[in-house]
């Protein structure tokens, strides 16, 4: 049913007490970074680590959500609270920006001032000398090709083209949701929520489609130098954010079913919003400085 309102009035600021969720997310996290950690440095145990970490995050995830919706459905928020939720997001999604932020600044170092470094007039010949001898400062580099191997880089008008296509649309999309949740037109809202994280799977099945191709007929992987380091950080990162994305629509349209939610308390949709609308901007970042230029 719709949210109570009863307590959105009063003056007292919610607090929980006693919440076992912030030592569970302490504990899960550590044995996730862990597990990763064994991986890497080749563990046969490191894989079953890193699930059990992730199987309690996940634990964690669907426990503390679950309590902080009962409590809004309860009434328990007031505006002080929601104002609490607004900074936090808020926070949260700038310190996306600056993640984003650090990955793109190492391609623009790599592209713009390490690469034609290297094959500068001055430097040159050390290059040839300690590091390849046909290294060529031009972008996407092309060596060693004894460690990665020669590769071809994926075309921006095909599969990207594509996704940017199904991204854009996607912000329409839930613009449109966002607009029917507050005019009350709960039938336009199902539809196009659904829509929003249909389209958004979509997105990540396609982008594994892209990585499949890259890895057995480009041969591009991220052993391909700066570039495919850079390459498969950049789209990686940004492509298991909008399965995070992809996975709170579900969740939020779920609760809408549900009946949660009314035109002037839905913080959680618009949060969610928010969020997706920043993915969004960092894929047109990507589709032109990754793909295109």
């Amino acid at each position: 049913m719709a949210q109570a309102q009863a307590a959105h009035g009063s003056d007292k600021y919610y607090i929980p007490h006693g919440s076992k969720w912030p030592a569970v997310g302490a504990v899960t996290l550590f044995v996730t970074m862990l597990g990763t950690a064994a991986v890497l440095n080749g563990s046969s145990m490191g894989p079953w680590i890193a699930y059990l970490g992730l199987a309690g995050v996940a634990y964690m995830f669907f426990g503390w959500f679950g309590t902080v919706i009962d409590e809004s459905q309860r009434g328990l928020y007031n505006a002080g609270v929601d104002r609490s939720f607004r900074m936090g997001m808020t926070w949260f999604i700038f310190s996306e920006v600056m993640f984003f932020a650090a990955f793109f600044g190492a391609l623009y170092y790599a592209r713009q001032l390490s690469v034609p470094w290297l094959g500068g007039e001055g430097s040159r010949f050390m290059t040839n000398l300690f590091l390849w001898p046909d290294f060529e400062a031009s972008w996407p580099t092309n060596g060693p090709a004894g460690i990665g191997g020669d590769f071809q880089t994926i075309p921006a008008f095909g599969l990207p083209a594509i996704n940017t296509a199904i991204l854009l649309t996607s912000g329409v999309t839930i613009t449109i949701a966002h607009h029917a949740l507050k005019a009350g037109n709960r039938g336009v809202l199902k539809i196009f929520l659904a829509l929003t994280f249909l389209l958004g799977f979509a997105f990540v099945g396609l982008q594994a489609e892209e990585y499949i191709h890259a890895y057995k007929e480009l041969n591009l992987t991220l052993g391909s130098g700066v570039y495919g380091s850079t390459f498969f950080m950049l789209t990686g990162f940004h492509g298991l954010h909008v399965t995070i994305g992809a996975i709170m629509l579900l969740v939020i349209w779920l609760r809408v079913m549900k009946g949660h939610f009314t035109p002037t308390h839905h913080f959680a949709f618009e949060a969610t919003a928010w969020y997706w609308h920043f993915v969004d901007v960092v894929w047109l970042g990507l589709f032109i400085f990754v793909y295109w230029l």
